[in-house]
Formats: structure tokens, C-alpha cells, sequence
């Protein structure tokens, strides 16, 4: 089997490629590069920008924990892009950004876990319905997924009402290997579900803090949670977690 070097003709092509699909992501939120083979190199996907945290609420931590109940009833208001970010921040946003800590601890600074938001038909203001994933580097949401799946996402979890009516739905998930591979089993058993407890604490006490409501649900089909969010084989769900505003 021989290699050949691809022609100037070739490359020239693939490079001219390259500098169009980084201007489309620039304008669109898309990436995707032909390739001479005809097939392509990365997915389209649509990127949203969320507002800065705020470092400084209104709301002490001592009121917040006064205050937080499980809240099964949401209006029918939408979320602000702002409110949410707050609410994704609270749950895994960056406190420092050269170590790369987050508001949640984790064992060894592993960070195992992957957010989803599922955004209903109305969920937040200038936000399609979807399934995105949240990147705490960039404080960013990414589609994986268009469409309003809030009643599939409901049915999933036992047909509990609170996932559907609710603004938004916050999944969860553990890469397990990421804590495993320094912890062994233990990290699997122990170490990620406390992560994801501190998740929810968090996610509770930020909502309170924003006068929203949420509710921690842990039942519900984790195969099928997986598949409606578009997670891969080794995101193992751990939380959905409805939030809205106070009903």
C-alpha cells in the first residue's frame, strides 16, 4: 500500500474549504468541511452565547437554604438567556479560568459530568426548542438536537408532569472513565453520584436565588433519557431536573 502526497491543487482546495467554514461558524454557528472523499469533517450545530454570571446576587447563601423546596409547578413564562446561564453557571460554570475549577467540586478535579438542557416551545426567551449541551469553558450552549422532546423527556421519567411543564430540563450525565481511571470503581460508585449531588444542590439554591422553582427526578429510563438528548454510549444519566419560573 502506497501513500501518496495530495496534490497543490488538492490541499489549495481543503484550505479554501477550511477559511469558508470558519466564516460560516462565525456568522451561522456551522461547521462543516467537505472533504474529497465526500464526506464531512465535523456536525452543523448552532451555538448560543449566554450572559455572564453574576458573582454578586442579592440573595444570601443562608436565605437561599432557608427557602429551598422542591418545586413541582412552573409558570408558563419563559426563562430570560440570562437567568438560565446563571442557573447552568451554578451548576458547572468556571470560577478559574487558567485551573479550570468549577462551582461544583469534583474528586481530583476530574469533572465527569456533562449538562443537557432540554428547552421547550416556550422555554427561553430567543432560544429555539432543543436539546443543547452546555460548555463551561465558553459559557455556551450547543444544539445536539431541534425539536420540542419535552413530552418524549416526560414519558421517560415515568410521566412525571413537572419535566414538561417546566421552562427547561437539565440532564444530567457521568463519563464515568474520566474518575475512574485515577479512582478505579469506587470513583464510579462514590465519587460521581457526590459530584452530581453537589450539582443539584447547587442548581436548587441559584434557583431560589432567582426566584425560580426545580425539582430534583431520579426516576426515569436512563437508555432512553440518553437517546433523547443525543448523549453517547459512555454518558451515563444521573439527574433531570426540571426549572421554570414560580408558577
Amino acid at each position: 500500500m502506497s501513500l501518496e502526497r495530495p496534490s497543490r491543487r488538492v490541499t489549495l482546495a481543503l484550505v479554501l474549504a477550511a477559511a469558508v467554514s470558519l466564516v460560516l461558524n462565525a456568522v451561522f454557528g456551522v461547521v462543516r468541511i467537505a472533504l474529497p472523499d465526500g464526506g464531512t469533517a465535523g456536525q452543523a450545530t448552532d451555538t448560543v452565547a449566554l450572559p455572564a454570571p453574576n458573582t454578586d446576587g442579592d440573595v444570601s447563601v443562608e436565605a437561599a437554604l432557608a427557602a429551598r423546596r422542591s418545586r413541582r409547578e412552573y409558570g408558563s413564562d419563559p426563562l430570560s438567556r440570562r437567568d438560565l446561564g446563571q442557573v447552568l453557571w451554578a451548576a458547572q460554570g468556571i470560577t478559574r479560568r487558567v485551573s479550570g475549577y468549577r462551582t461544583a467540586p469534583s474528586a481530583g478535579a476530574s469533572y465527569p459530568l456533562e449538562l443537557f438542557v432540554v428547552v421547550g416551545t416556550s422555554g427561553v426567551e430567543g432560544v429555539d426548542p432543543g436539546v443543547y449541551q452546555y460548555r463551561p469553558r465558553r459559557h455556551e450552549l450547543v444544539r445536539r438536537r431541534s425539536g420540542d422532546v419535552q413530552s418524549a423527556l416526560r414519558r421517560a421519567a415515568v410521566d412525571q408532569a413537572s419535566v414538561e411543564v417546566a421552562a427547561v430540563d437539565l440532564v444530567v450525565c457521568a463519563v464515568d472513565a474520566r474518575t475512574t481511571e485515577k479512582y478505579g470503581q469506587r470513583g464510579r460508585q462514590r465519587y460521581v453520584p457526590m459530584e452530581a449531588g453537589h450539582v443539584g444542590q447547587n442548581v436548587y439554591l441559584q434557583a431560589e436565588s432567582l426566584g425560580l422553582g426545580t425539582v430534583a427526578v431520579g426516576a426515569f429510563a436512563d437508555d432512553r433519557v440518553r437517546e433523547l438528548v443525543g448523549a453517547p454510549a459512555d454518558h451515563r444519566p444521573l439527574y433531570v431536573i426540571p426549572v421554570g419560573t414560580r408558577a
